[in-house]
This record gives structure tokens, C-alpha cells and sequence, in this order.
């Protein structure tokens, strides 16, 4: 029986890998070291983070999936709570890991490797230097095409190795050229401006959203929840689907979780300042799906 394979951003969540605050910050002392040099907004409380990261997997549980932790790992930092962006994508075939853009990431995609390892998950393929994608840049909108923002984090050779990766299992991988925002330190990945809430609808920010890419999403018939201005920096478009029209979001977007309910979409929120809005990881960041099925 295969045990892994998540080609969809929102078919049930049945496995799912995160690395608890007690493992990837460890204590309040690493975080004092580290935060400010990480580019984080605000200092993290590690007690407070724990207290959120149980409140969000006990949500994913309660919505049916397994969750499985990373354990402490000497090669990794604060970041690797966000595990959502050392792997490019879990196939059919296996993992194909990333390569990061945010040196103080470089060694993540090898420790979650053993992960996969001793899980008995196939390691399909690998981004090779030059290149470089995090999986924050890679959407699934079906289960043979994934479009991939070209990005500060995910550079045009990184691109090329990912569809020589996919496209002989038959899958399109279209590049969606992203635009400078906040600069290089900033993180706006493709992922930063939309999210699938369902096959047919996309919770999006649209003053960011590249105009092809917009127009491609209507022409493929996937309707769009707006996130206004004021809930864009809260991570009101990091939404995180456990299920078609099931989603989780931090708390503190009550435009967005209104626009999302009135769209047909069961909706719970978390308290995320201290896993979410310091690190400027949402709930998508939190998980690297390992199968949906």
C-alpha cells in the first residue's frame, strides 16, 4: 500500500510531517541567540509557541490526518519549523527534496532525508547547485500540473531541474515570475499570494498576483477569495487545507475566514503570533503533506 504522494494542495490530508517548537527552537535561550539574526519580526516565546503548535496539531488530528515529528537536529535552527520548504514536492514516485534559498537553511533538505528513510519514502530527486527551490514556491493545481513561482528563493536553473524531474511521470510544470516586493531578505514565495481551498477555489492575494497567472486561474474555472490589504501581513492568505473546503488559518483575518465561510468553506482557527506571524510561517509553512489521498 502506497504511504505517501501529495500532488494536491486540498484532497484529504491523511499524513502529515511538522517539527514541534521543541525540537526546532529547543529553548527560550536558542531563541534569543537566533531570532534577530533569522530576520523574525518579533522574538518568539517558546512557551507560548508550544502551547499554538499543540492547539494547530491537534486541529490536524481532529481533521484526520497523522501527524509525525522531526526530531532535534544539530544541522537545522529556528527555521526548521516551516518543513514545508526543504522538500520541492512528495509525488507518487517519492520526494524530491529542495535546495534552500536562505543560507541559514542550507543543511534542512539532508536532515529531513533521514526522515524519509527510516519512513521507507523514496527520495525521487534532488535540486542540484546551482539551482535552488523551496516548496513554499510550488502549487499544485492538478494532479499533473504544478506551477512554481520563480522567486529570490527559486532561481531559473532550480526551475529547469524540477521539470527534467517531472515532466517525463507526465506532469506540466508551468514558471510564474514573482515580483521584487520587499526585496532578496524578504520571503514571498508563490505561495505568499495564493492558496487552494478546494480544486475550484483559491483564497489569493490579488495586488500581488501576477497577471498571467491570474488570468490562467479563471480560465481553469478556480474562483478567488480575496485577502484584503490589512490581513496580507497577518498571513490571511496562508491558509492551510486539511480537506476540500476544510481549511485552517491563523486567527486575527476575520475578513478572510468571512469571505471563505460565505464561499462554502468549514474554517478553524489557531493562535499563531508565536509559531506563525514571528517567523512569517502560516499554517502551510507548519506541514509538509507527506500523503493526501
Amino acid at each position: 500500500m502506497i504511504h505517501y504522494g501529495s500532488q494536491s494542495m486540498v484532497r484529504p490530508l491523511k499524513k502529515v510531517l511538522v517539527k514541534r517548537p521543541e525540537e526546532a527552537f529547543e529553548s527560550q535561550d536558542r531563541i534569543d541567540r537566533q531570532w534577530r539574526s533569522l530576520d523574525y519580526l518579533v522574538r518568539p516565546d517558546f512557551d507560548r509557541a508550544v502551547e499554538e503548535h499543540q492547539r494547530f496539531t491537534a486541529l490536524l488530528e481532529a481533521a484526520g490526518a497523522e501527524v509525525a515529528c522531526l526530531p532535534i537536529d544539530g544541522r537545522t535552527g529556528l527555521d526548521s519549523l516551516y518543513v514545508h520548504d526543504p522538500v520541492a514536492a512528495v509525488t507518487s514516485q517519492g520526494v524530491i527534496l529542495g535546495r534552500m534559498g536562505k543560507d541559514a537553511r542550507m543543511e534542512e533538505p539532508e536532515a529531513q532525508e533521514d526522515w524519509y528513510a527510516e519512513a521507507g519514502i523514496p527520495i525521487a530527486g534532488r535540486i542540484e547547485p546551482p539551482g535552488s527551490v523551496e516548496g513554499g514556491d510550488v502549487v499544485w493545481l492538478k494532479d499533473d500540473l504544478a506551477v512554481i513561482g520563480l522567486t529570490y528563493r527559486t532561481n531559473g536553473e532550480g526551475i529547469r531541474q524540477f521539470q527534467a524531474l517531472l515532466q517525463p511521470e507526465g506532469i506540466d510544470v508551468l514558471a510564474i515570475p514573482m515580483v521584487h516586493w520587499d526585496g532578496p531578505g524578504a520571503v514571498l514565495h508563490l505561495m505568499s499570494v495564493i492558496s487552494l481551498l478546494d480544486a475550484d477555489l483559491a483564497a489569493v492575494y490579488e495586488r500581488l498576483l501576477p497577471i498571467p497567472f491570474r488570468e490562467m486561474l479563471i480560465a481553469l474555472g478556480i474562483e478567488l477569495v480575496p485577502v484584503p490589504d490589512e490581513e496580507y501581513d497577518s498571513l490571511g492568505c496562508n491558509v492551510l487545507a486539511a480537506g476540500p473546503r476544510h481549511v485552517l488559518v491563523r486567527s486575527g483575518n476575520p475578513v478572510t475566514v468571512d469571505r471563505m465561510r460565505k464561499a462554502g468553506c468549514a474554517v478553524e482557527t489557531f493562535d499563531g503570533d508565536h509559531v506563525c506571524y514571528a517567523g512569517s510561517g502560516g499554517p502551510t509553512c507548519l506541514t509538509r503533506p507527506v500523503l493526501r489521498a
